[in-house]
């Protein structure tokens, strides 16, 4: 069984350039690469934990995968490749910007018995896609993509969880994202975080974000 992560360093989230450098998502984006990565590799489901990327990175215990494709592409190539070269063996594609991930997330996916499990990111999106075999499906994210994958599977007759999960579902995109990092955070998201200075703050009962003194 195995992992492969997308990745894109280079001008990382720049949806958070209001708040941070474009130094600083680049590591705010390799914090959150390194929690999604150690839920896989702390889970104990995966032979092989992939990193599909841009750019050269170097992650504890993980395999890089260099590509200059876009997303759809990169990963209906891996999932081909998967096909034909390791006996079609179940393939998890998860997200790098989901640093609230458990082991125990991973597991509970993994040990479904249906042919793709789907876990919806907010919006329309697809966090997670857990394919049990890649031979029998291809990727089209961007857009409505929980949509277009029900579609997808509805179309090469698969039976489909789709898996509710908090920690799962809160990709950060946006600024107001980071106060569930800071929140629930318990990894190098956090850290990298807190480090920088940011903390909660409480506005007219509302929760969001402020940065002081690094």
């Amino acid at each position: 069984m195995r992992a492969v992560i997308p990745f894109k360093k280079n001008n990382a989230k720049s949806r958070l350039k209001t708040l941070l450098s474009e130094k600083e998502r680049e590591g705010l984006a390799m914090a959150m690469l390194n929690d999604v990565t150690e839920a896989l590799l702390f889970s104990g489901c995966f032979s092989v934990v992939d990193i599909l990327s841009t750019a050269v990175v170097e992650v504890n215990g993980a395999n890089l995968v260099l590509t200059e494709k876009g997303l759809n592409e990169a990963l209906n190539e891996y999932l081909q490749k998967m096909s034909d070269h390791s006996m079609n063996e179940p393939v998890l594609i998860i997200m790098a910007d989901i640093p609230l991930v458990s082991k125990k997330n991973i597991r509970d996916i993994v040990n479904t018995s249906s042919d793709l499990v789907i876990v919806p990111g907010r919006m329309g999106g697809t966090n997670a896609l857990f394919i049990r075999e890649p031979s029998s499906f291809h990727v089209d994210y961007y857009g409505a993509s929980f949509l277009k994958h029900v579609d997808i599977a509805a179309k090469n007759v698969l039976n489909v969880l789709v898996f509710d999960s908090f920690n799962l579902s809160t990709d950060i995109d946006e600024v107001a994202d980071l106060a569930e990092v800071l929140l629930h955070g318990k990894g190098h998201a956090l850290r990298y975080l807190k480090n920088l200075g940011f903390g909660i703050m409480e506005n007219n009962g509302r929760i969001g974000v402020k940065r002081g003194t690094s």
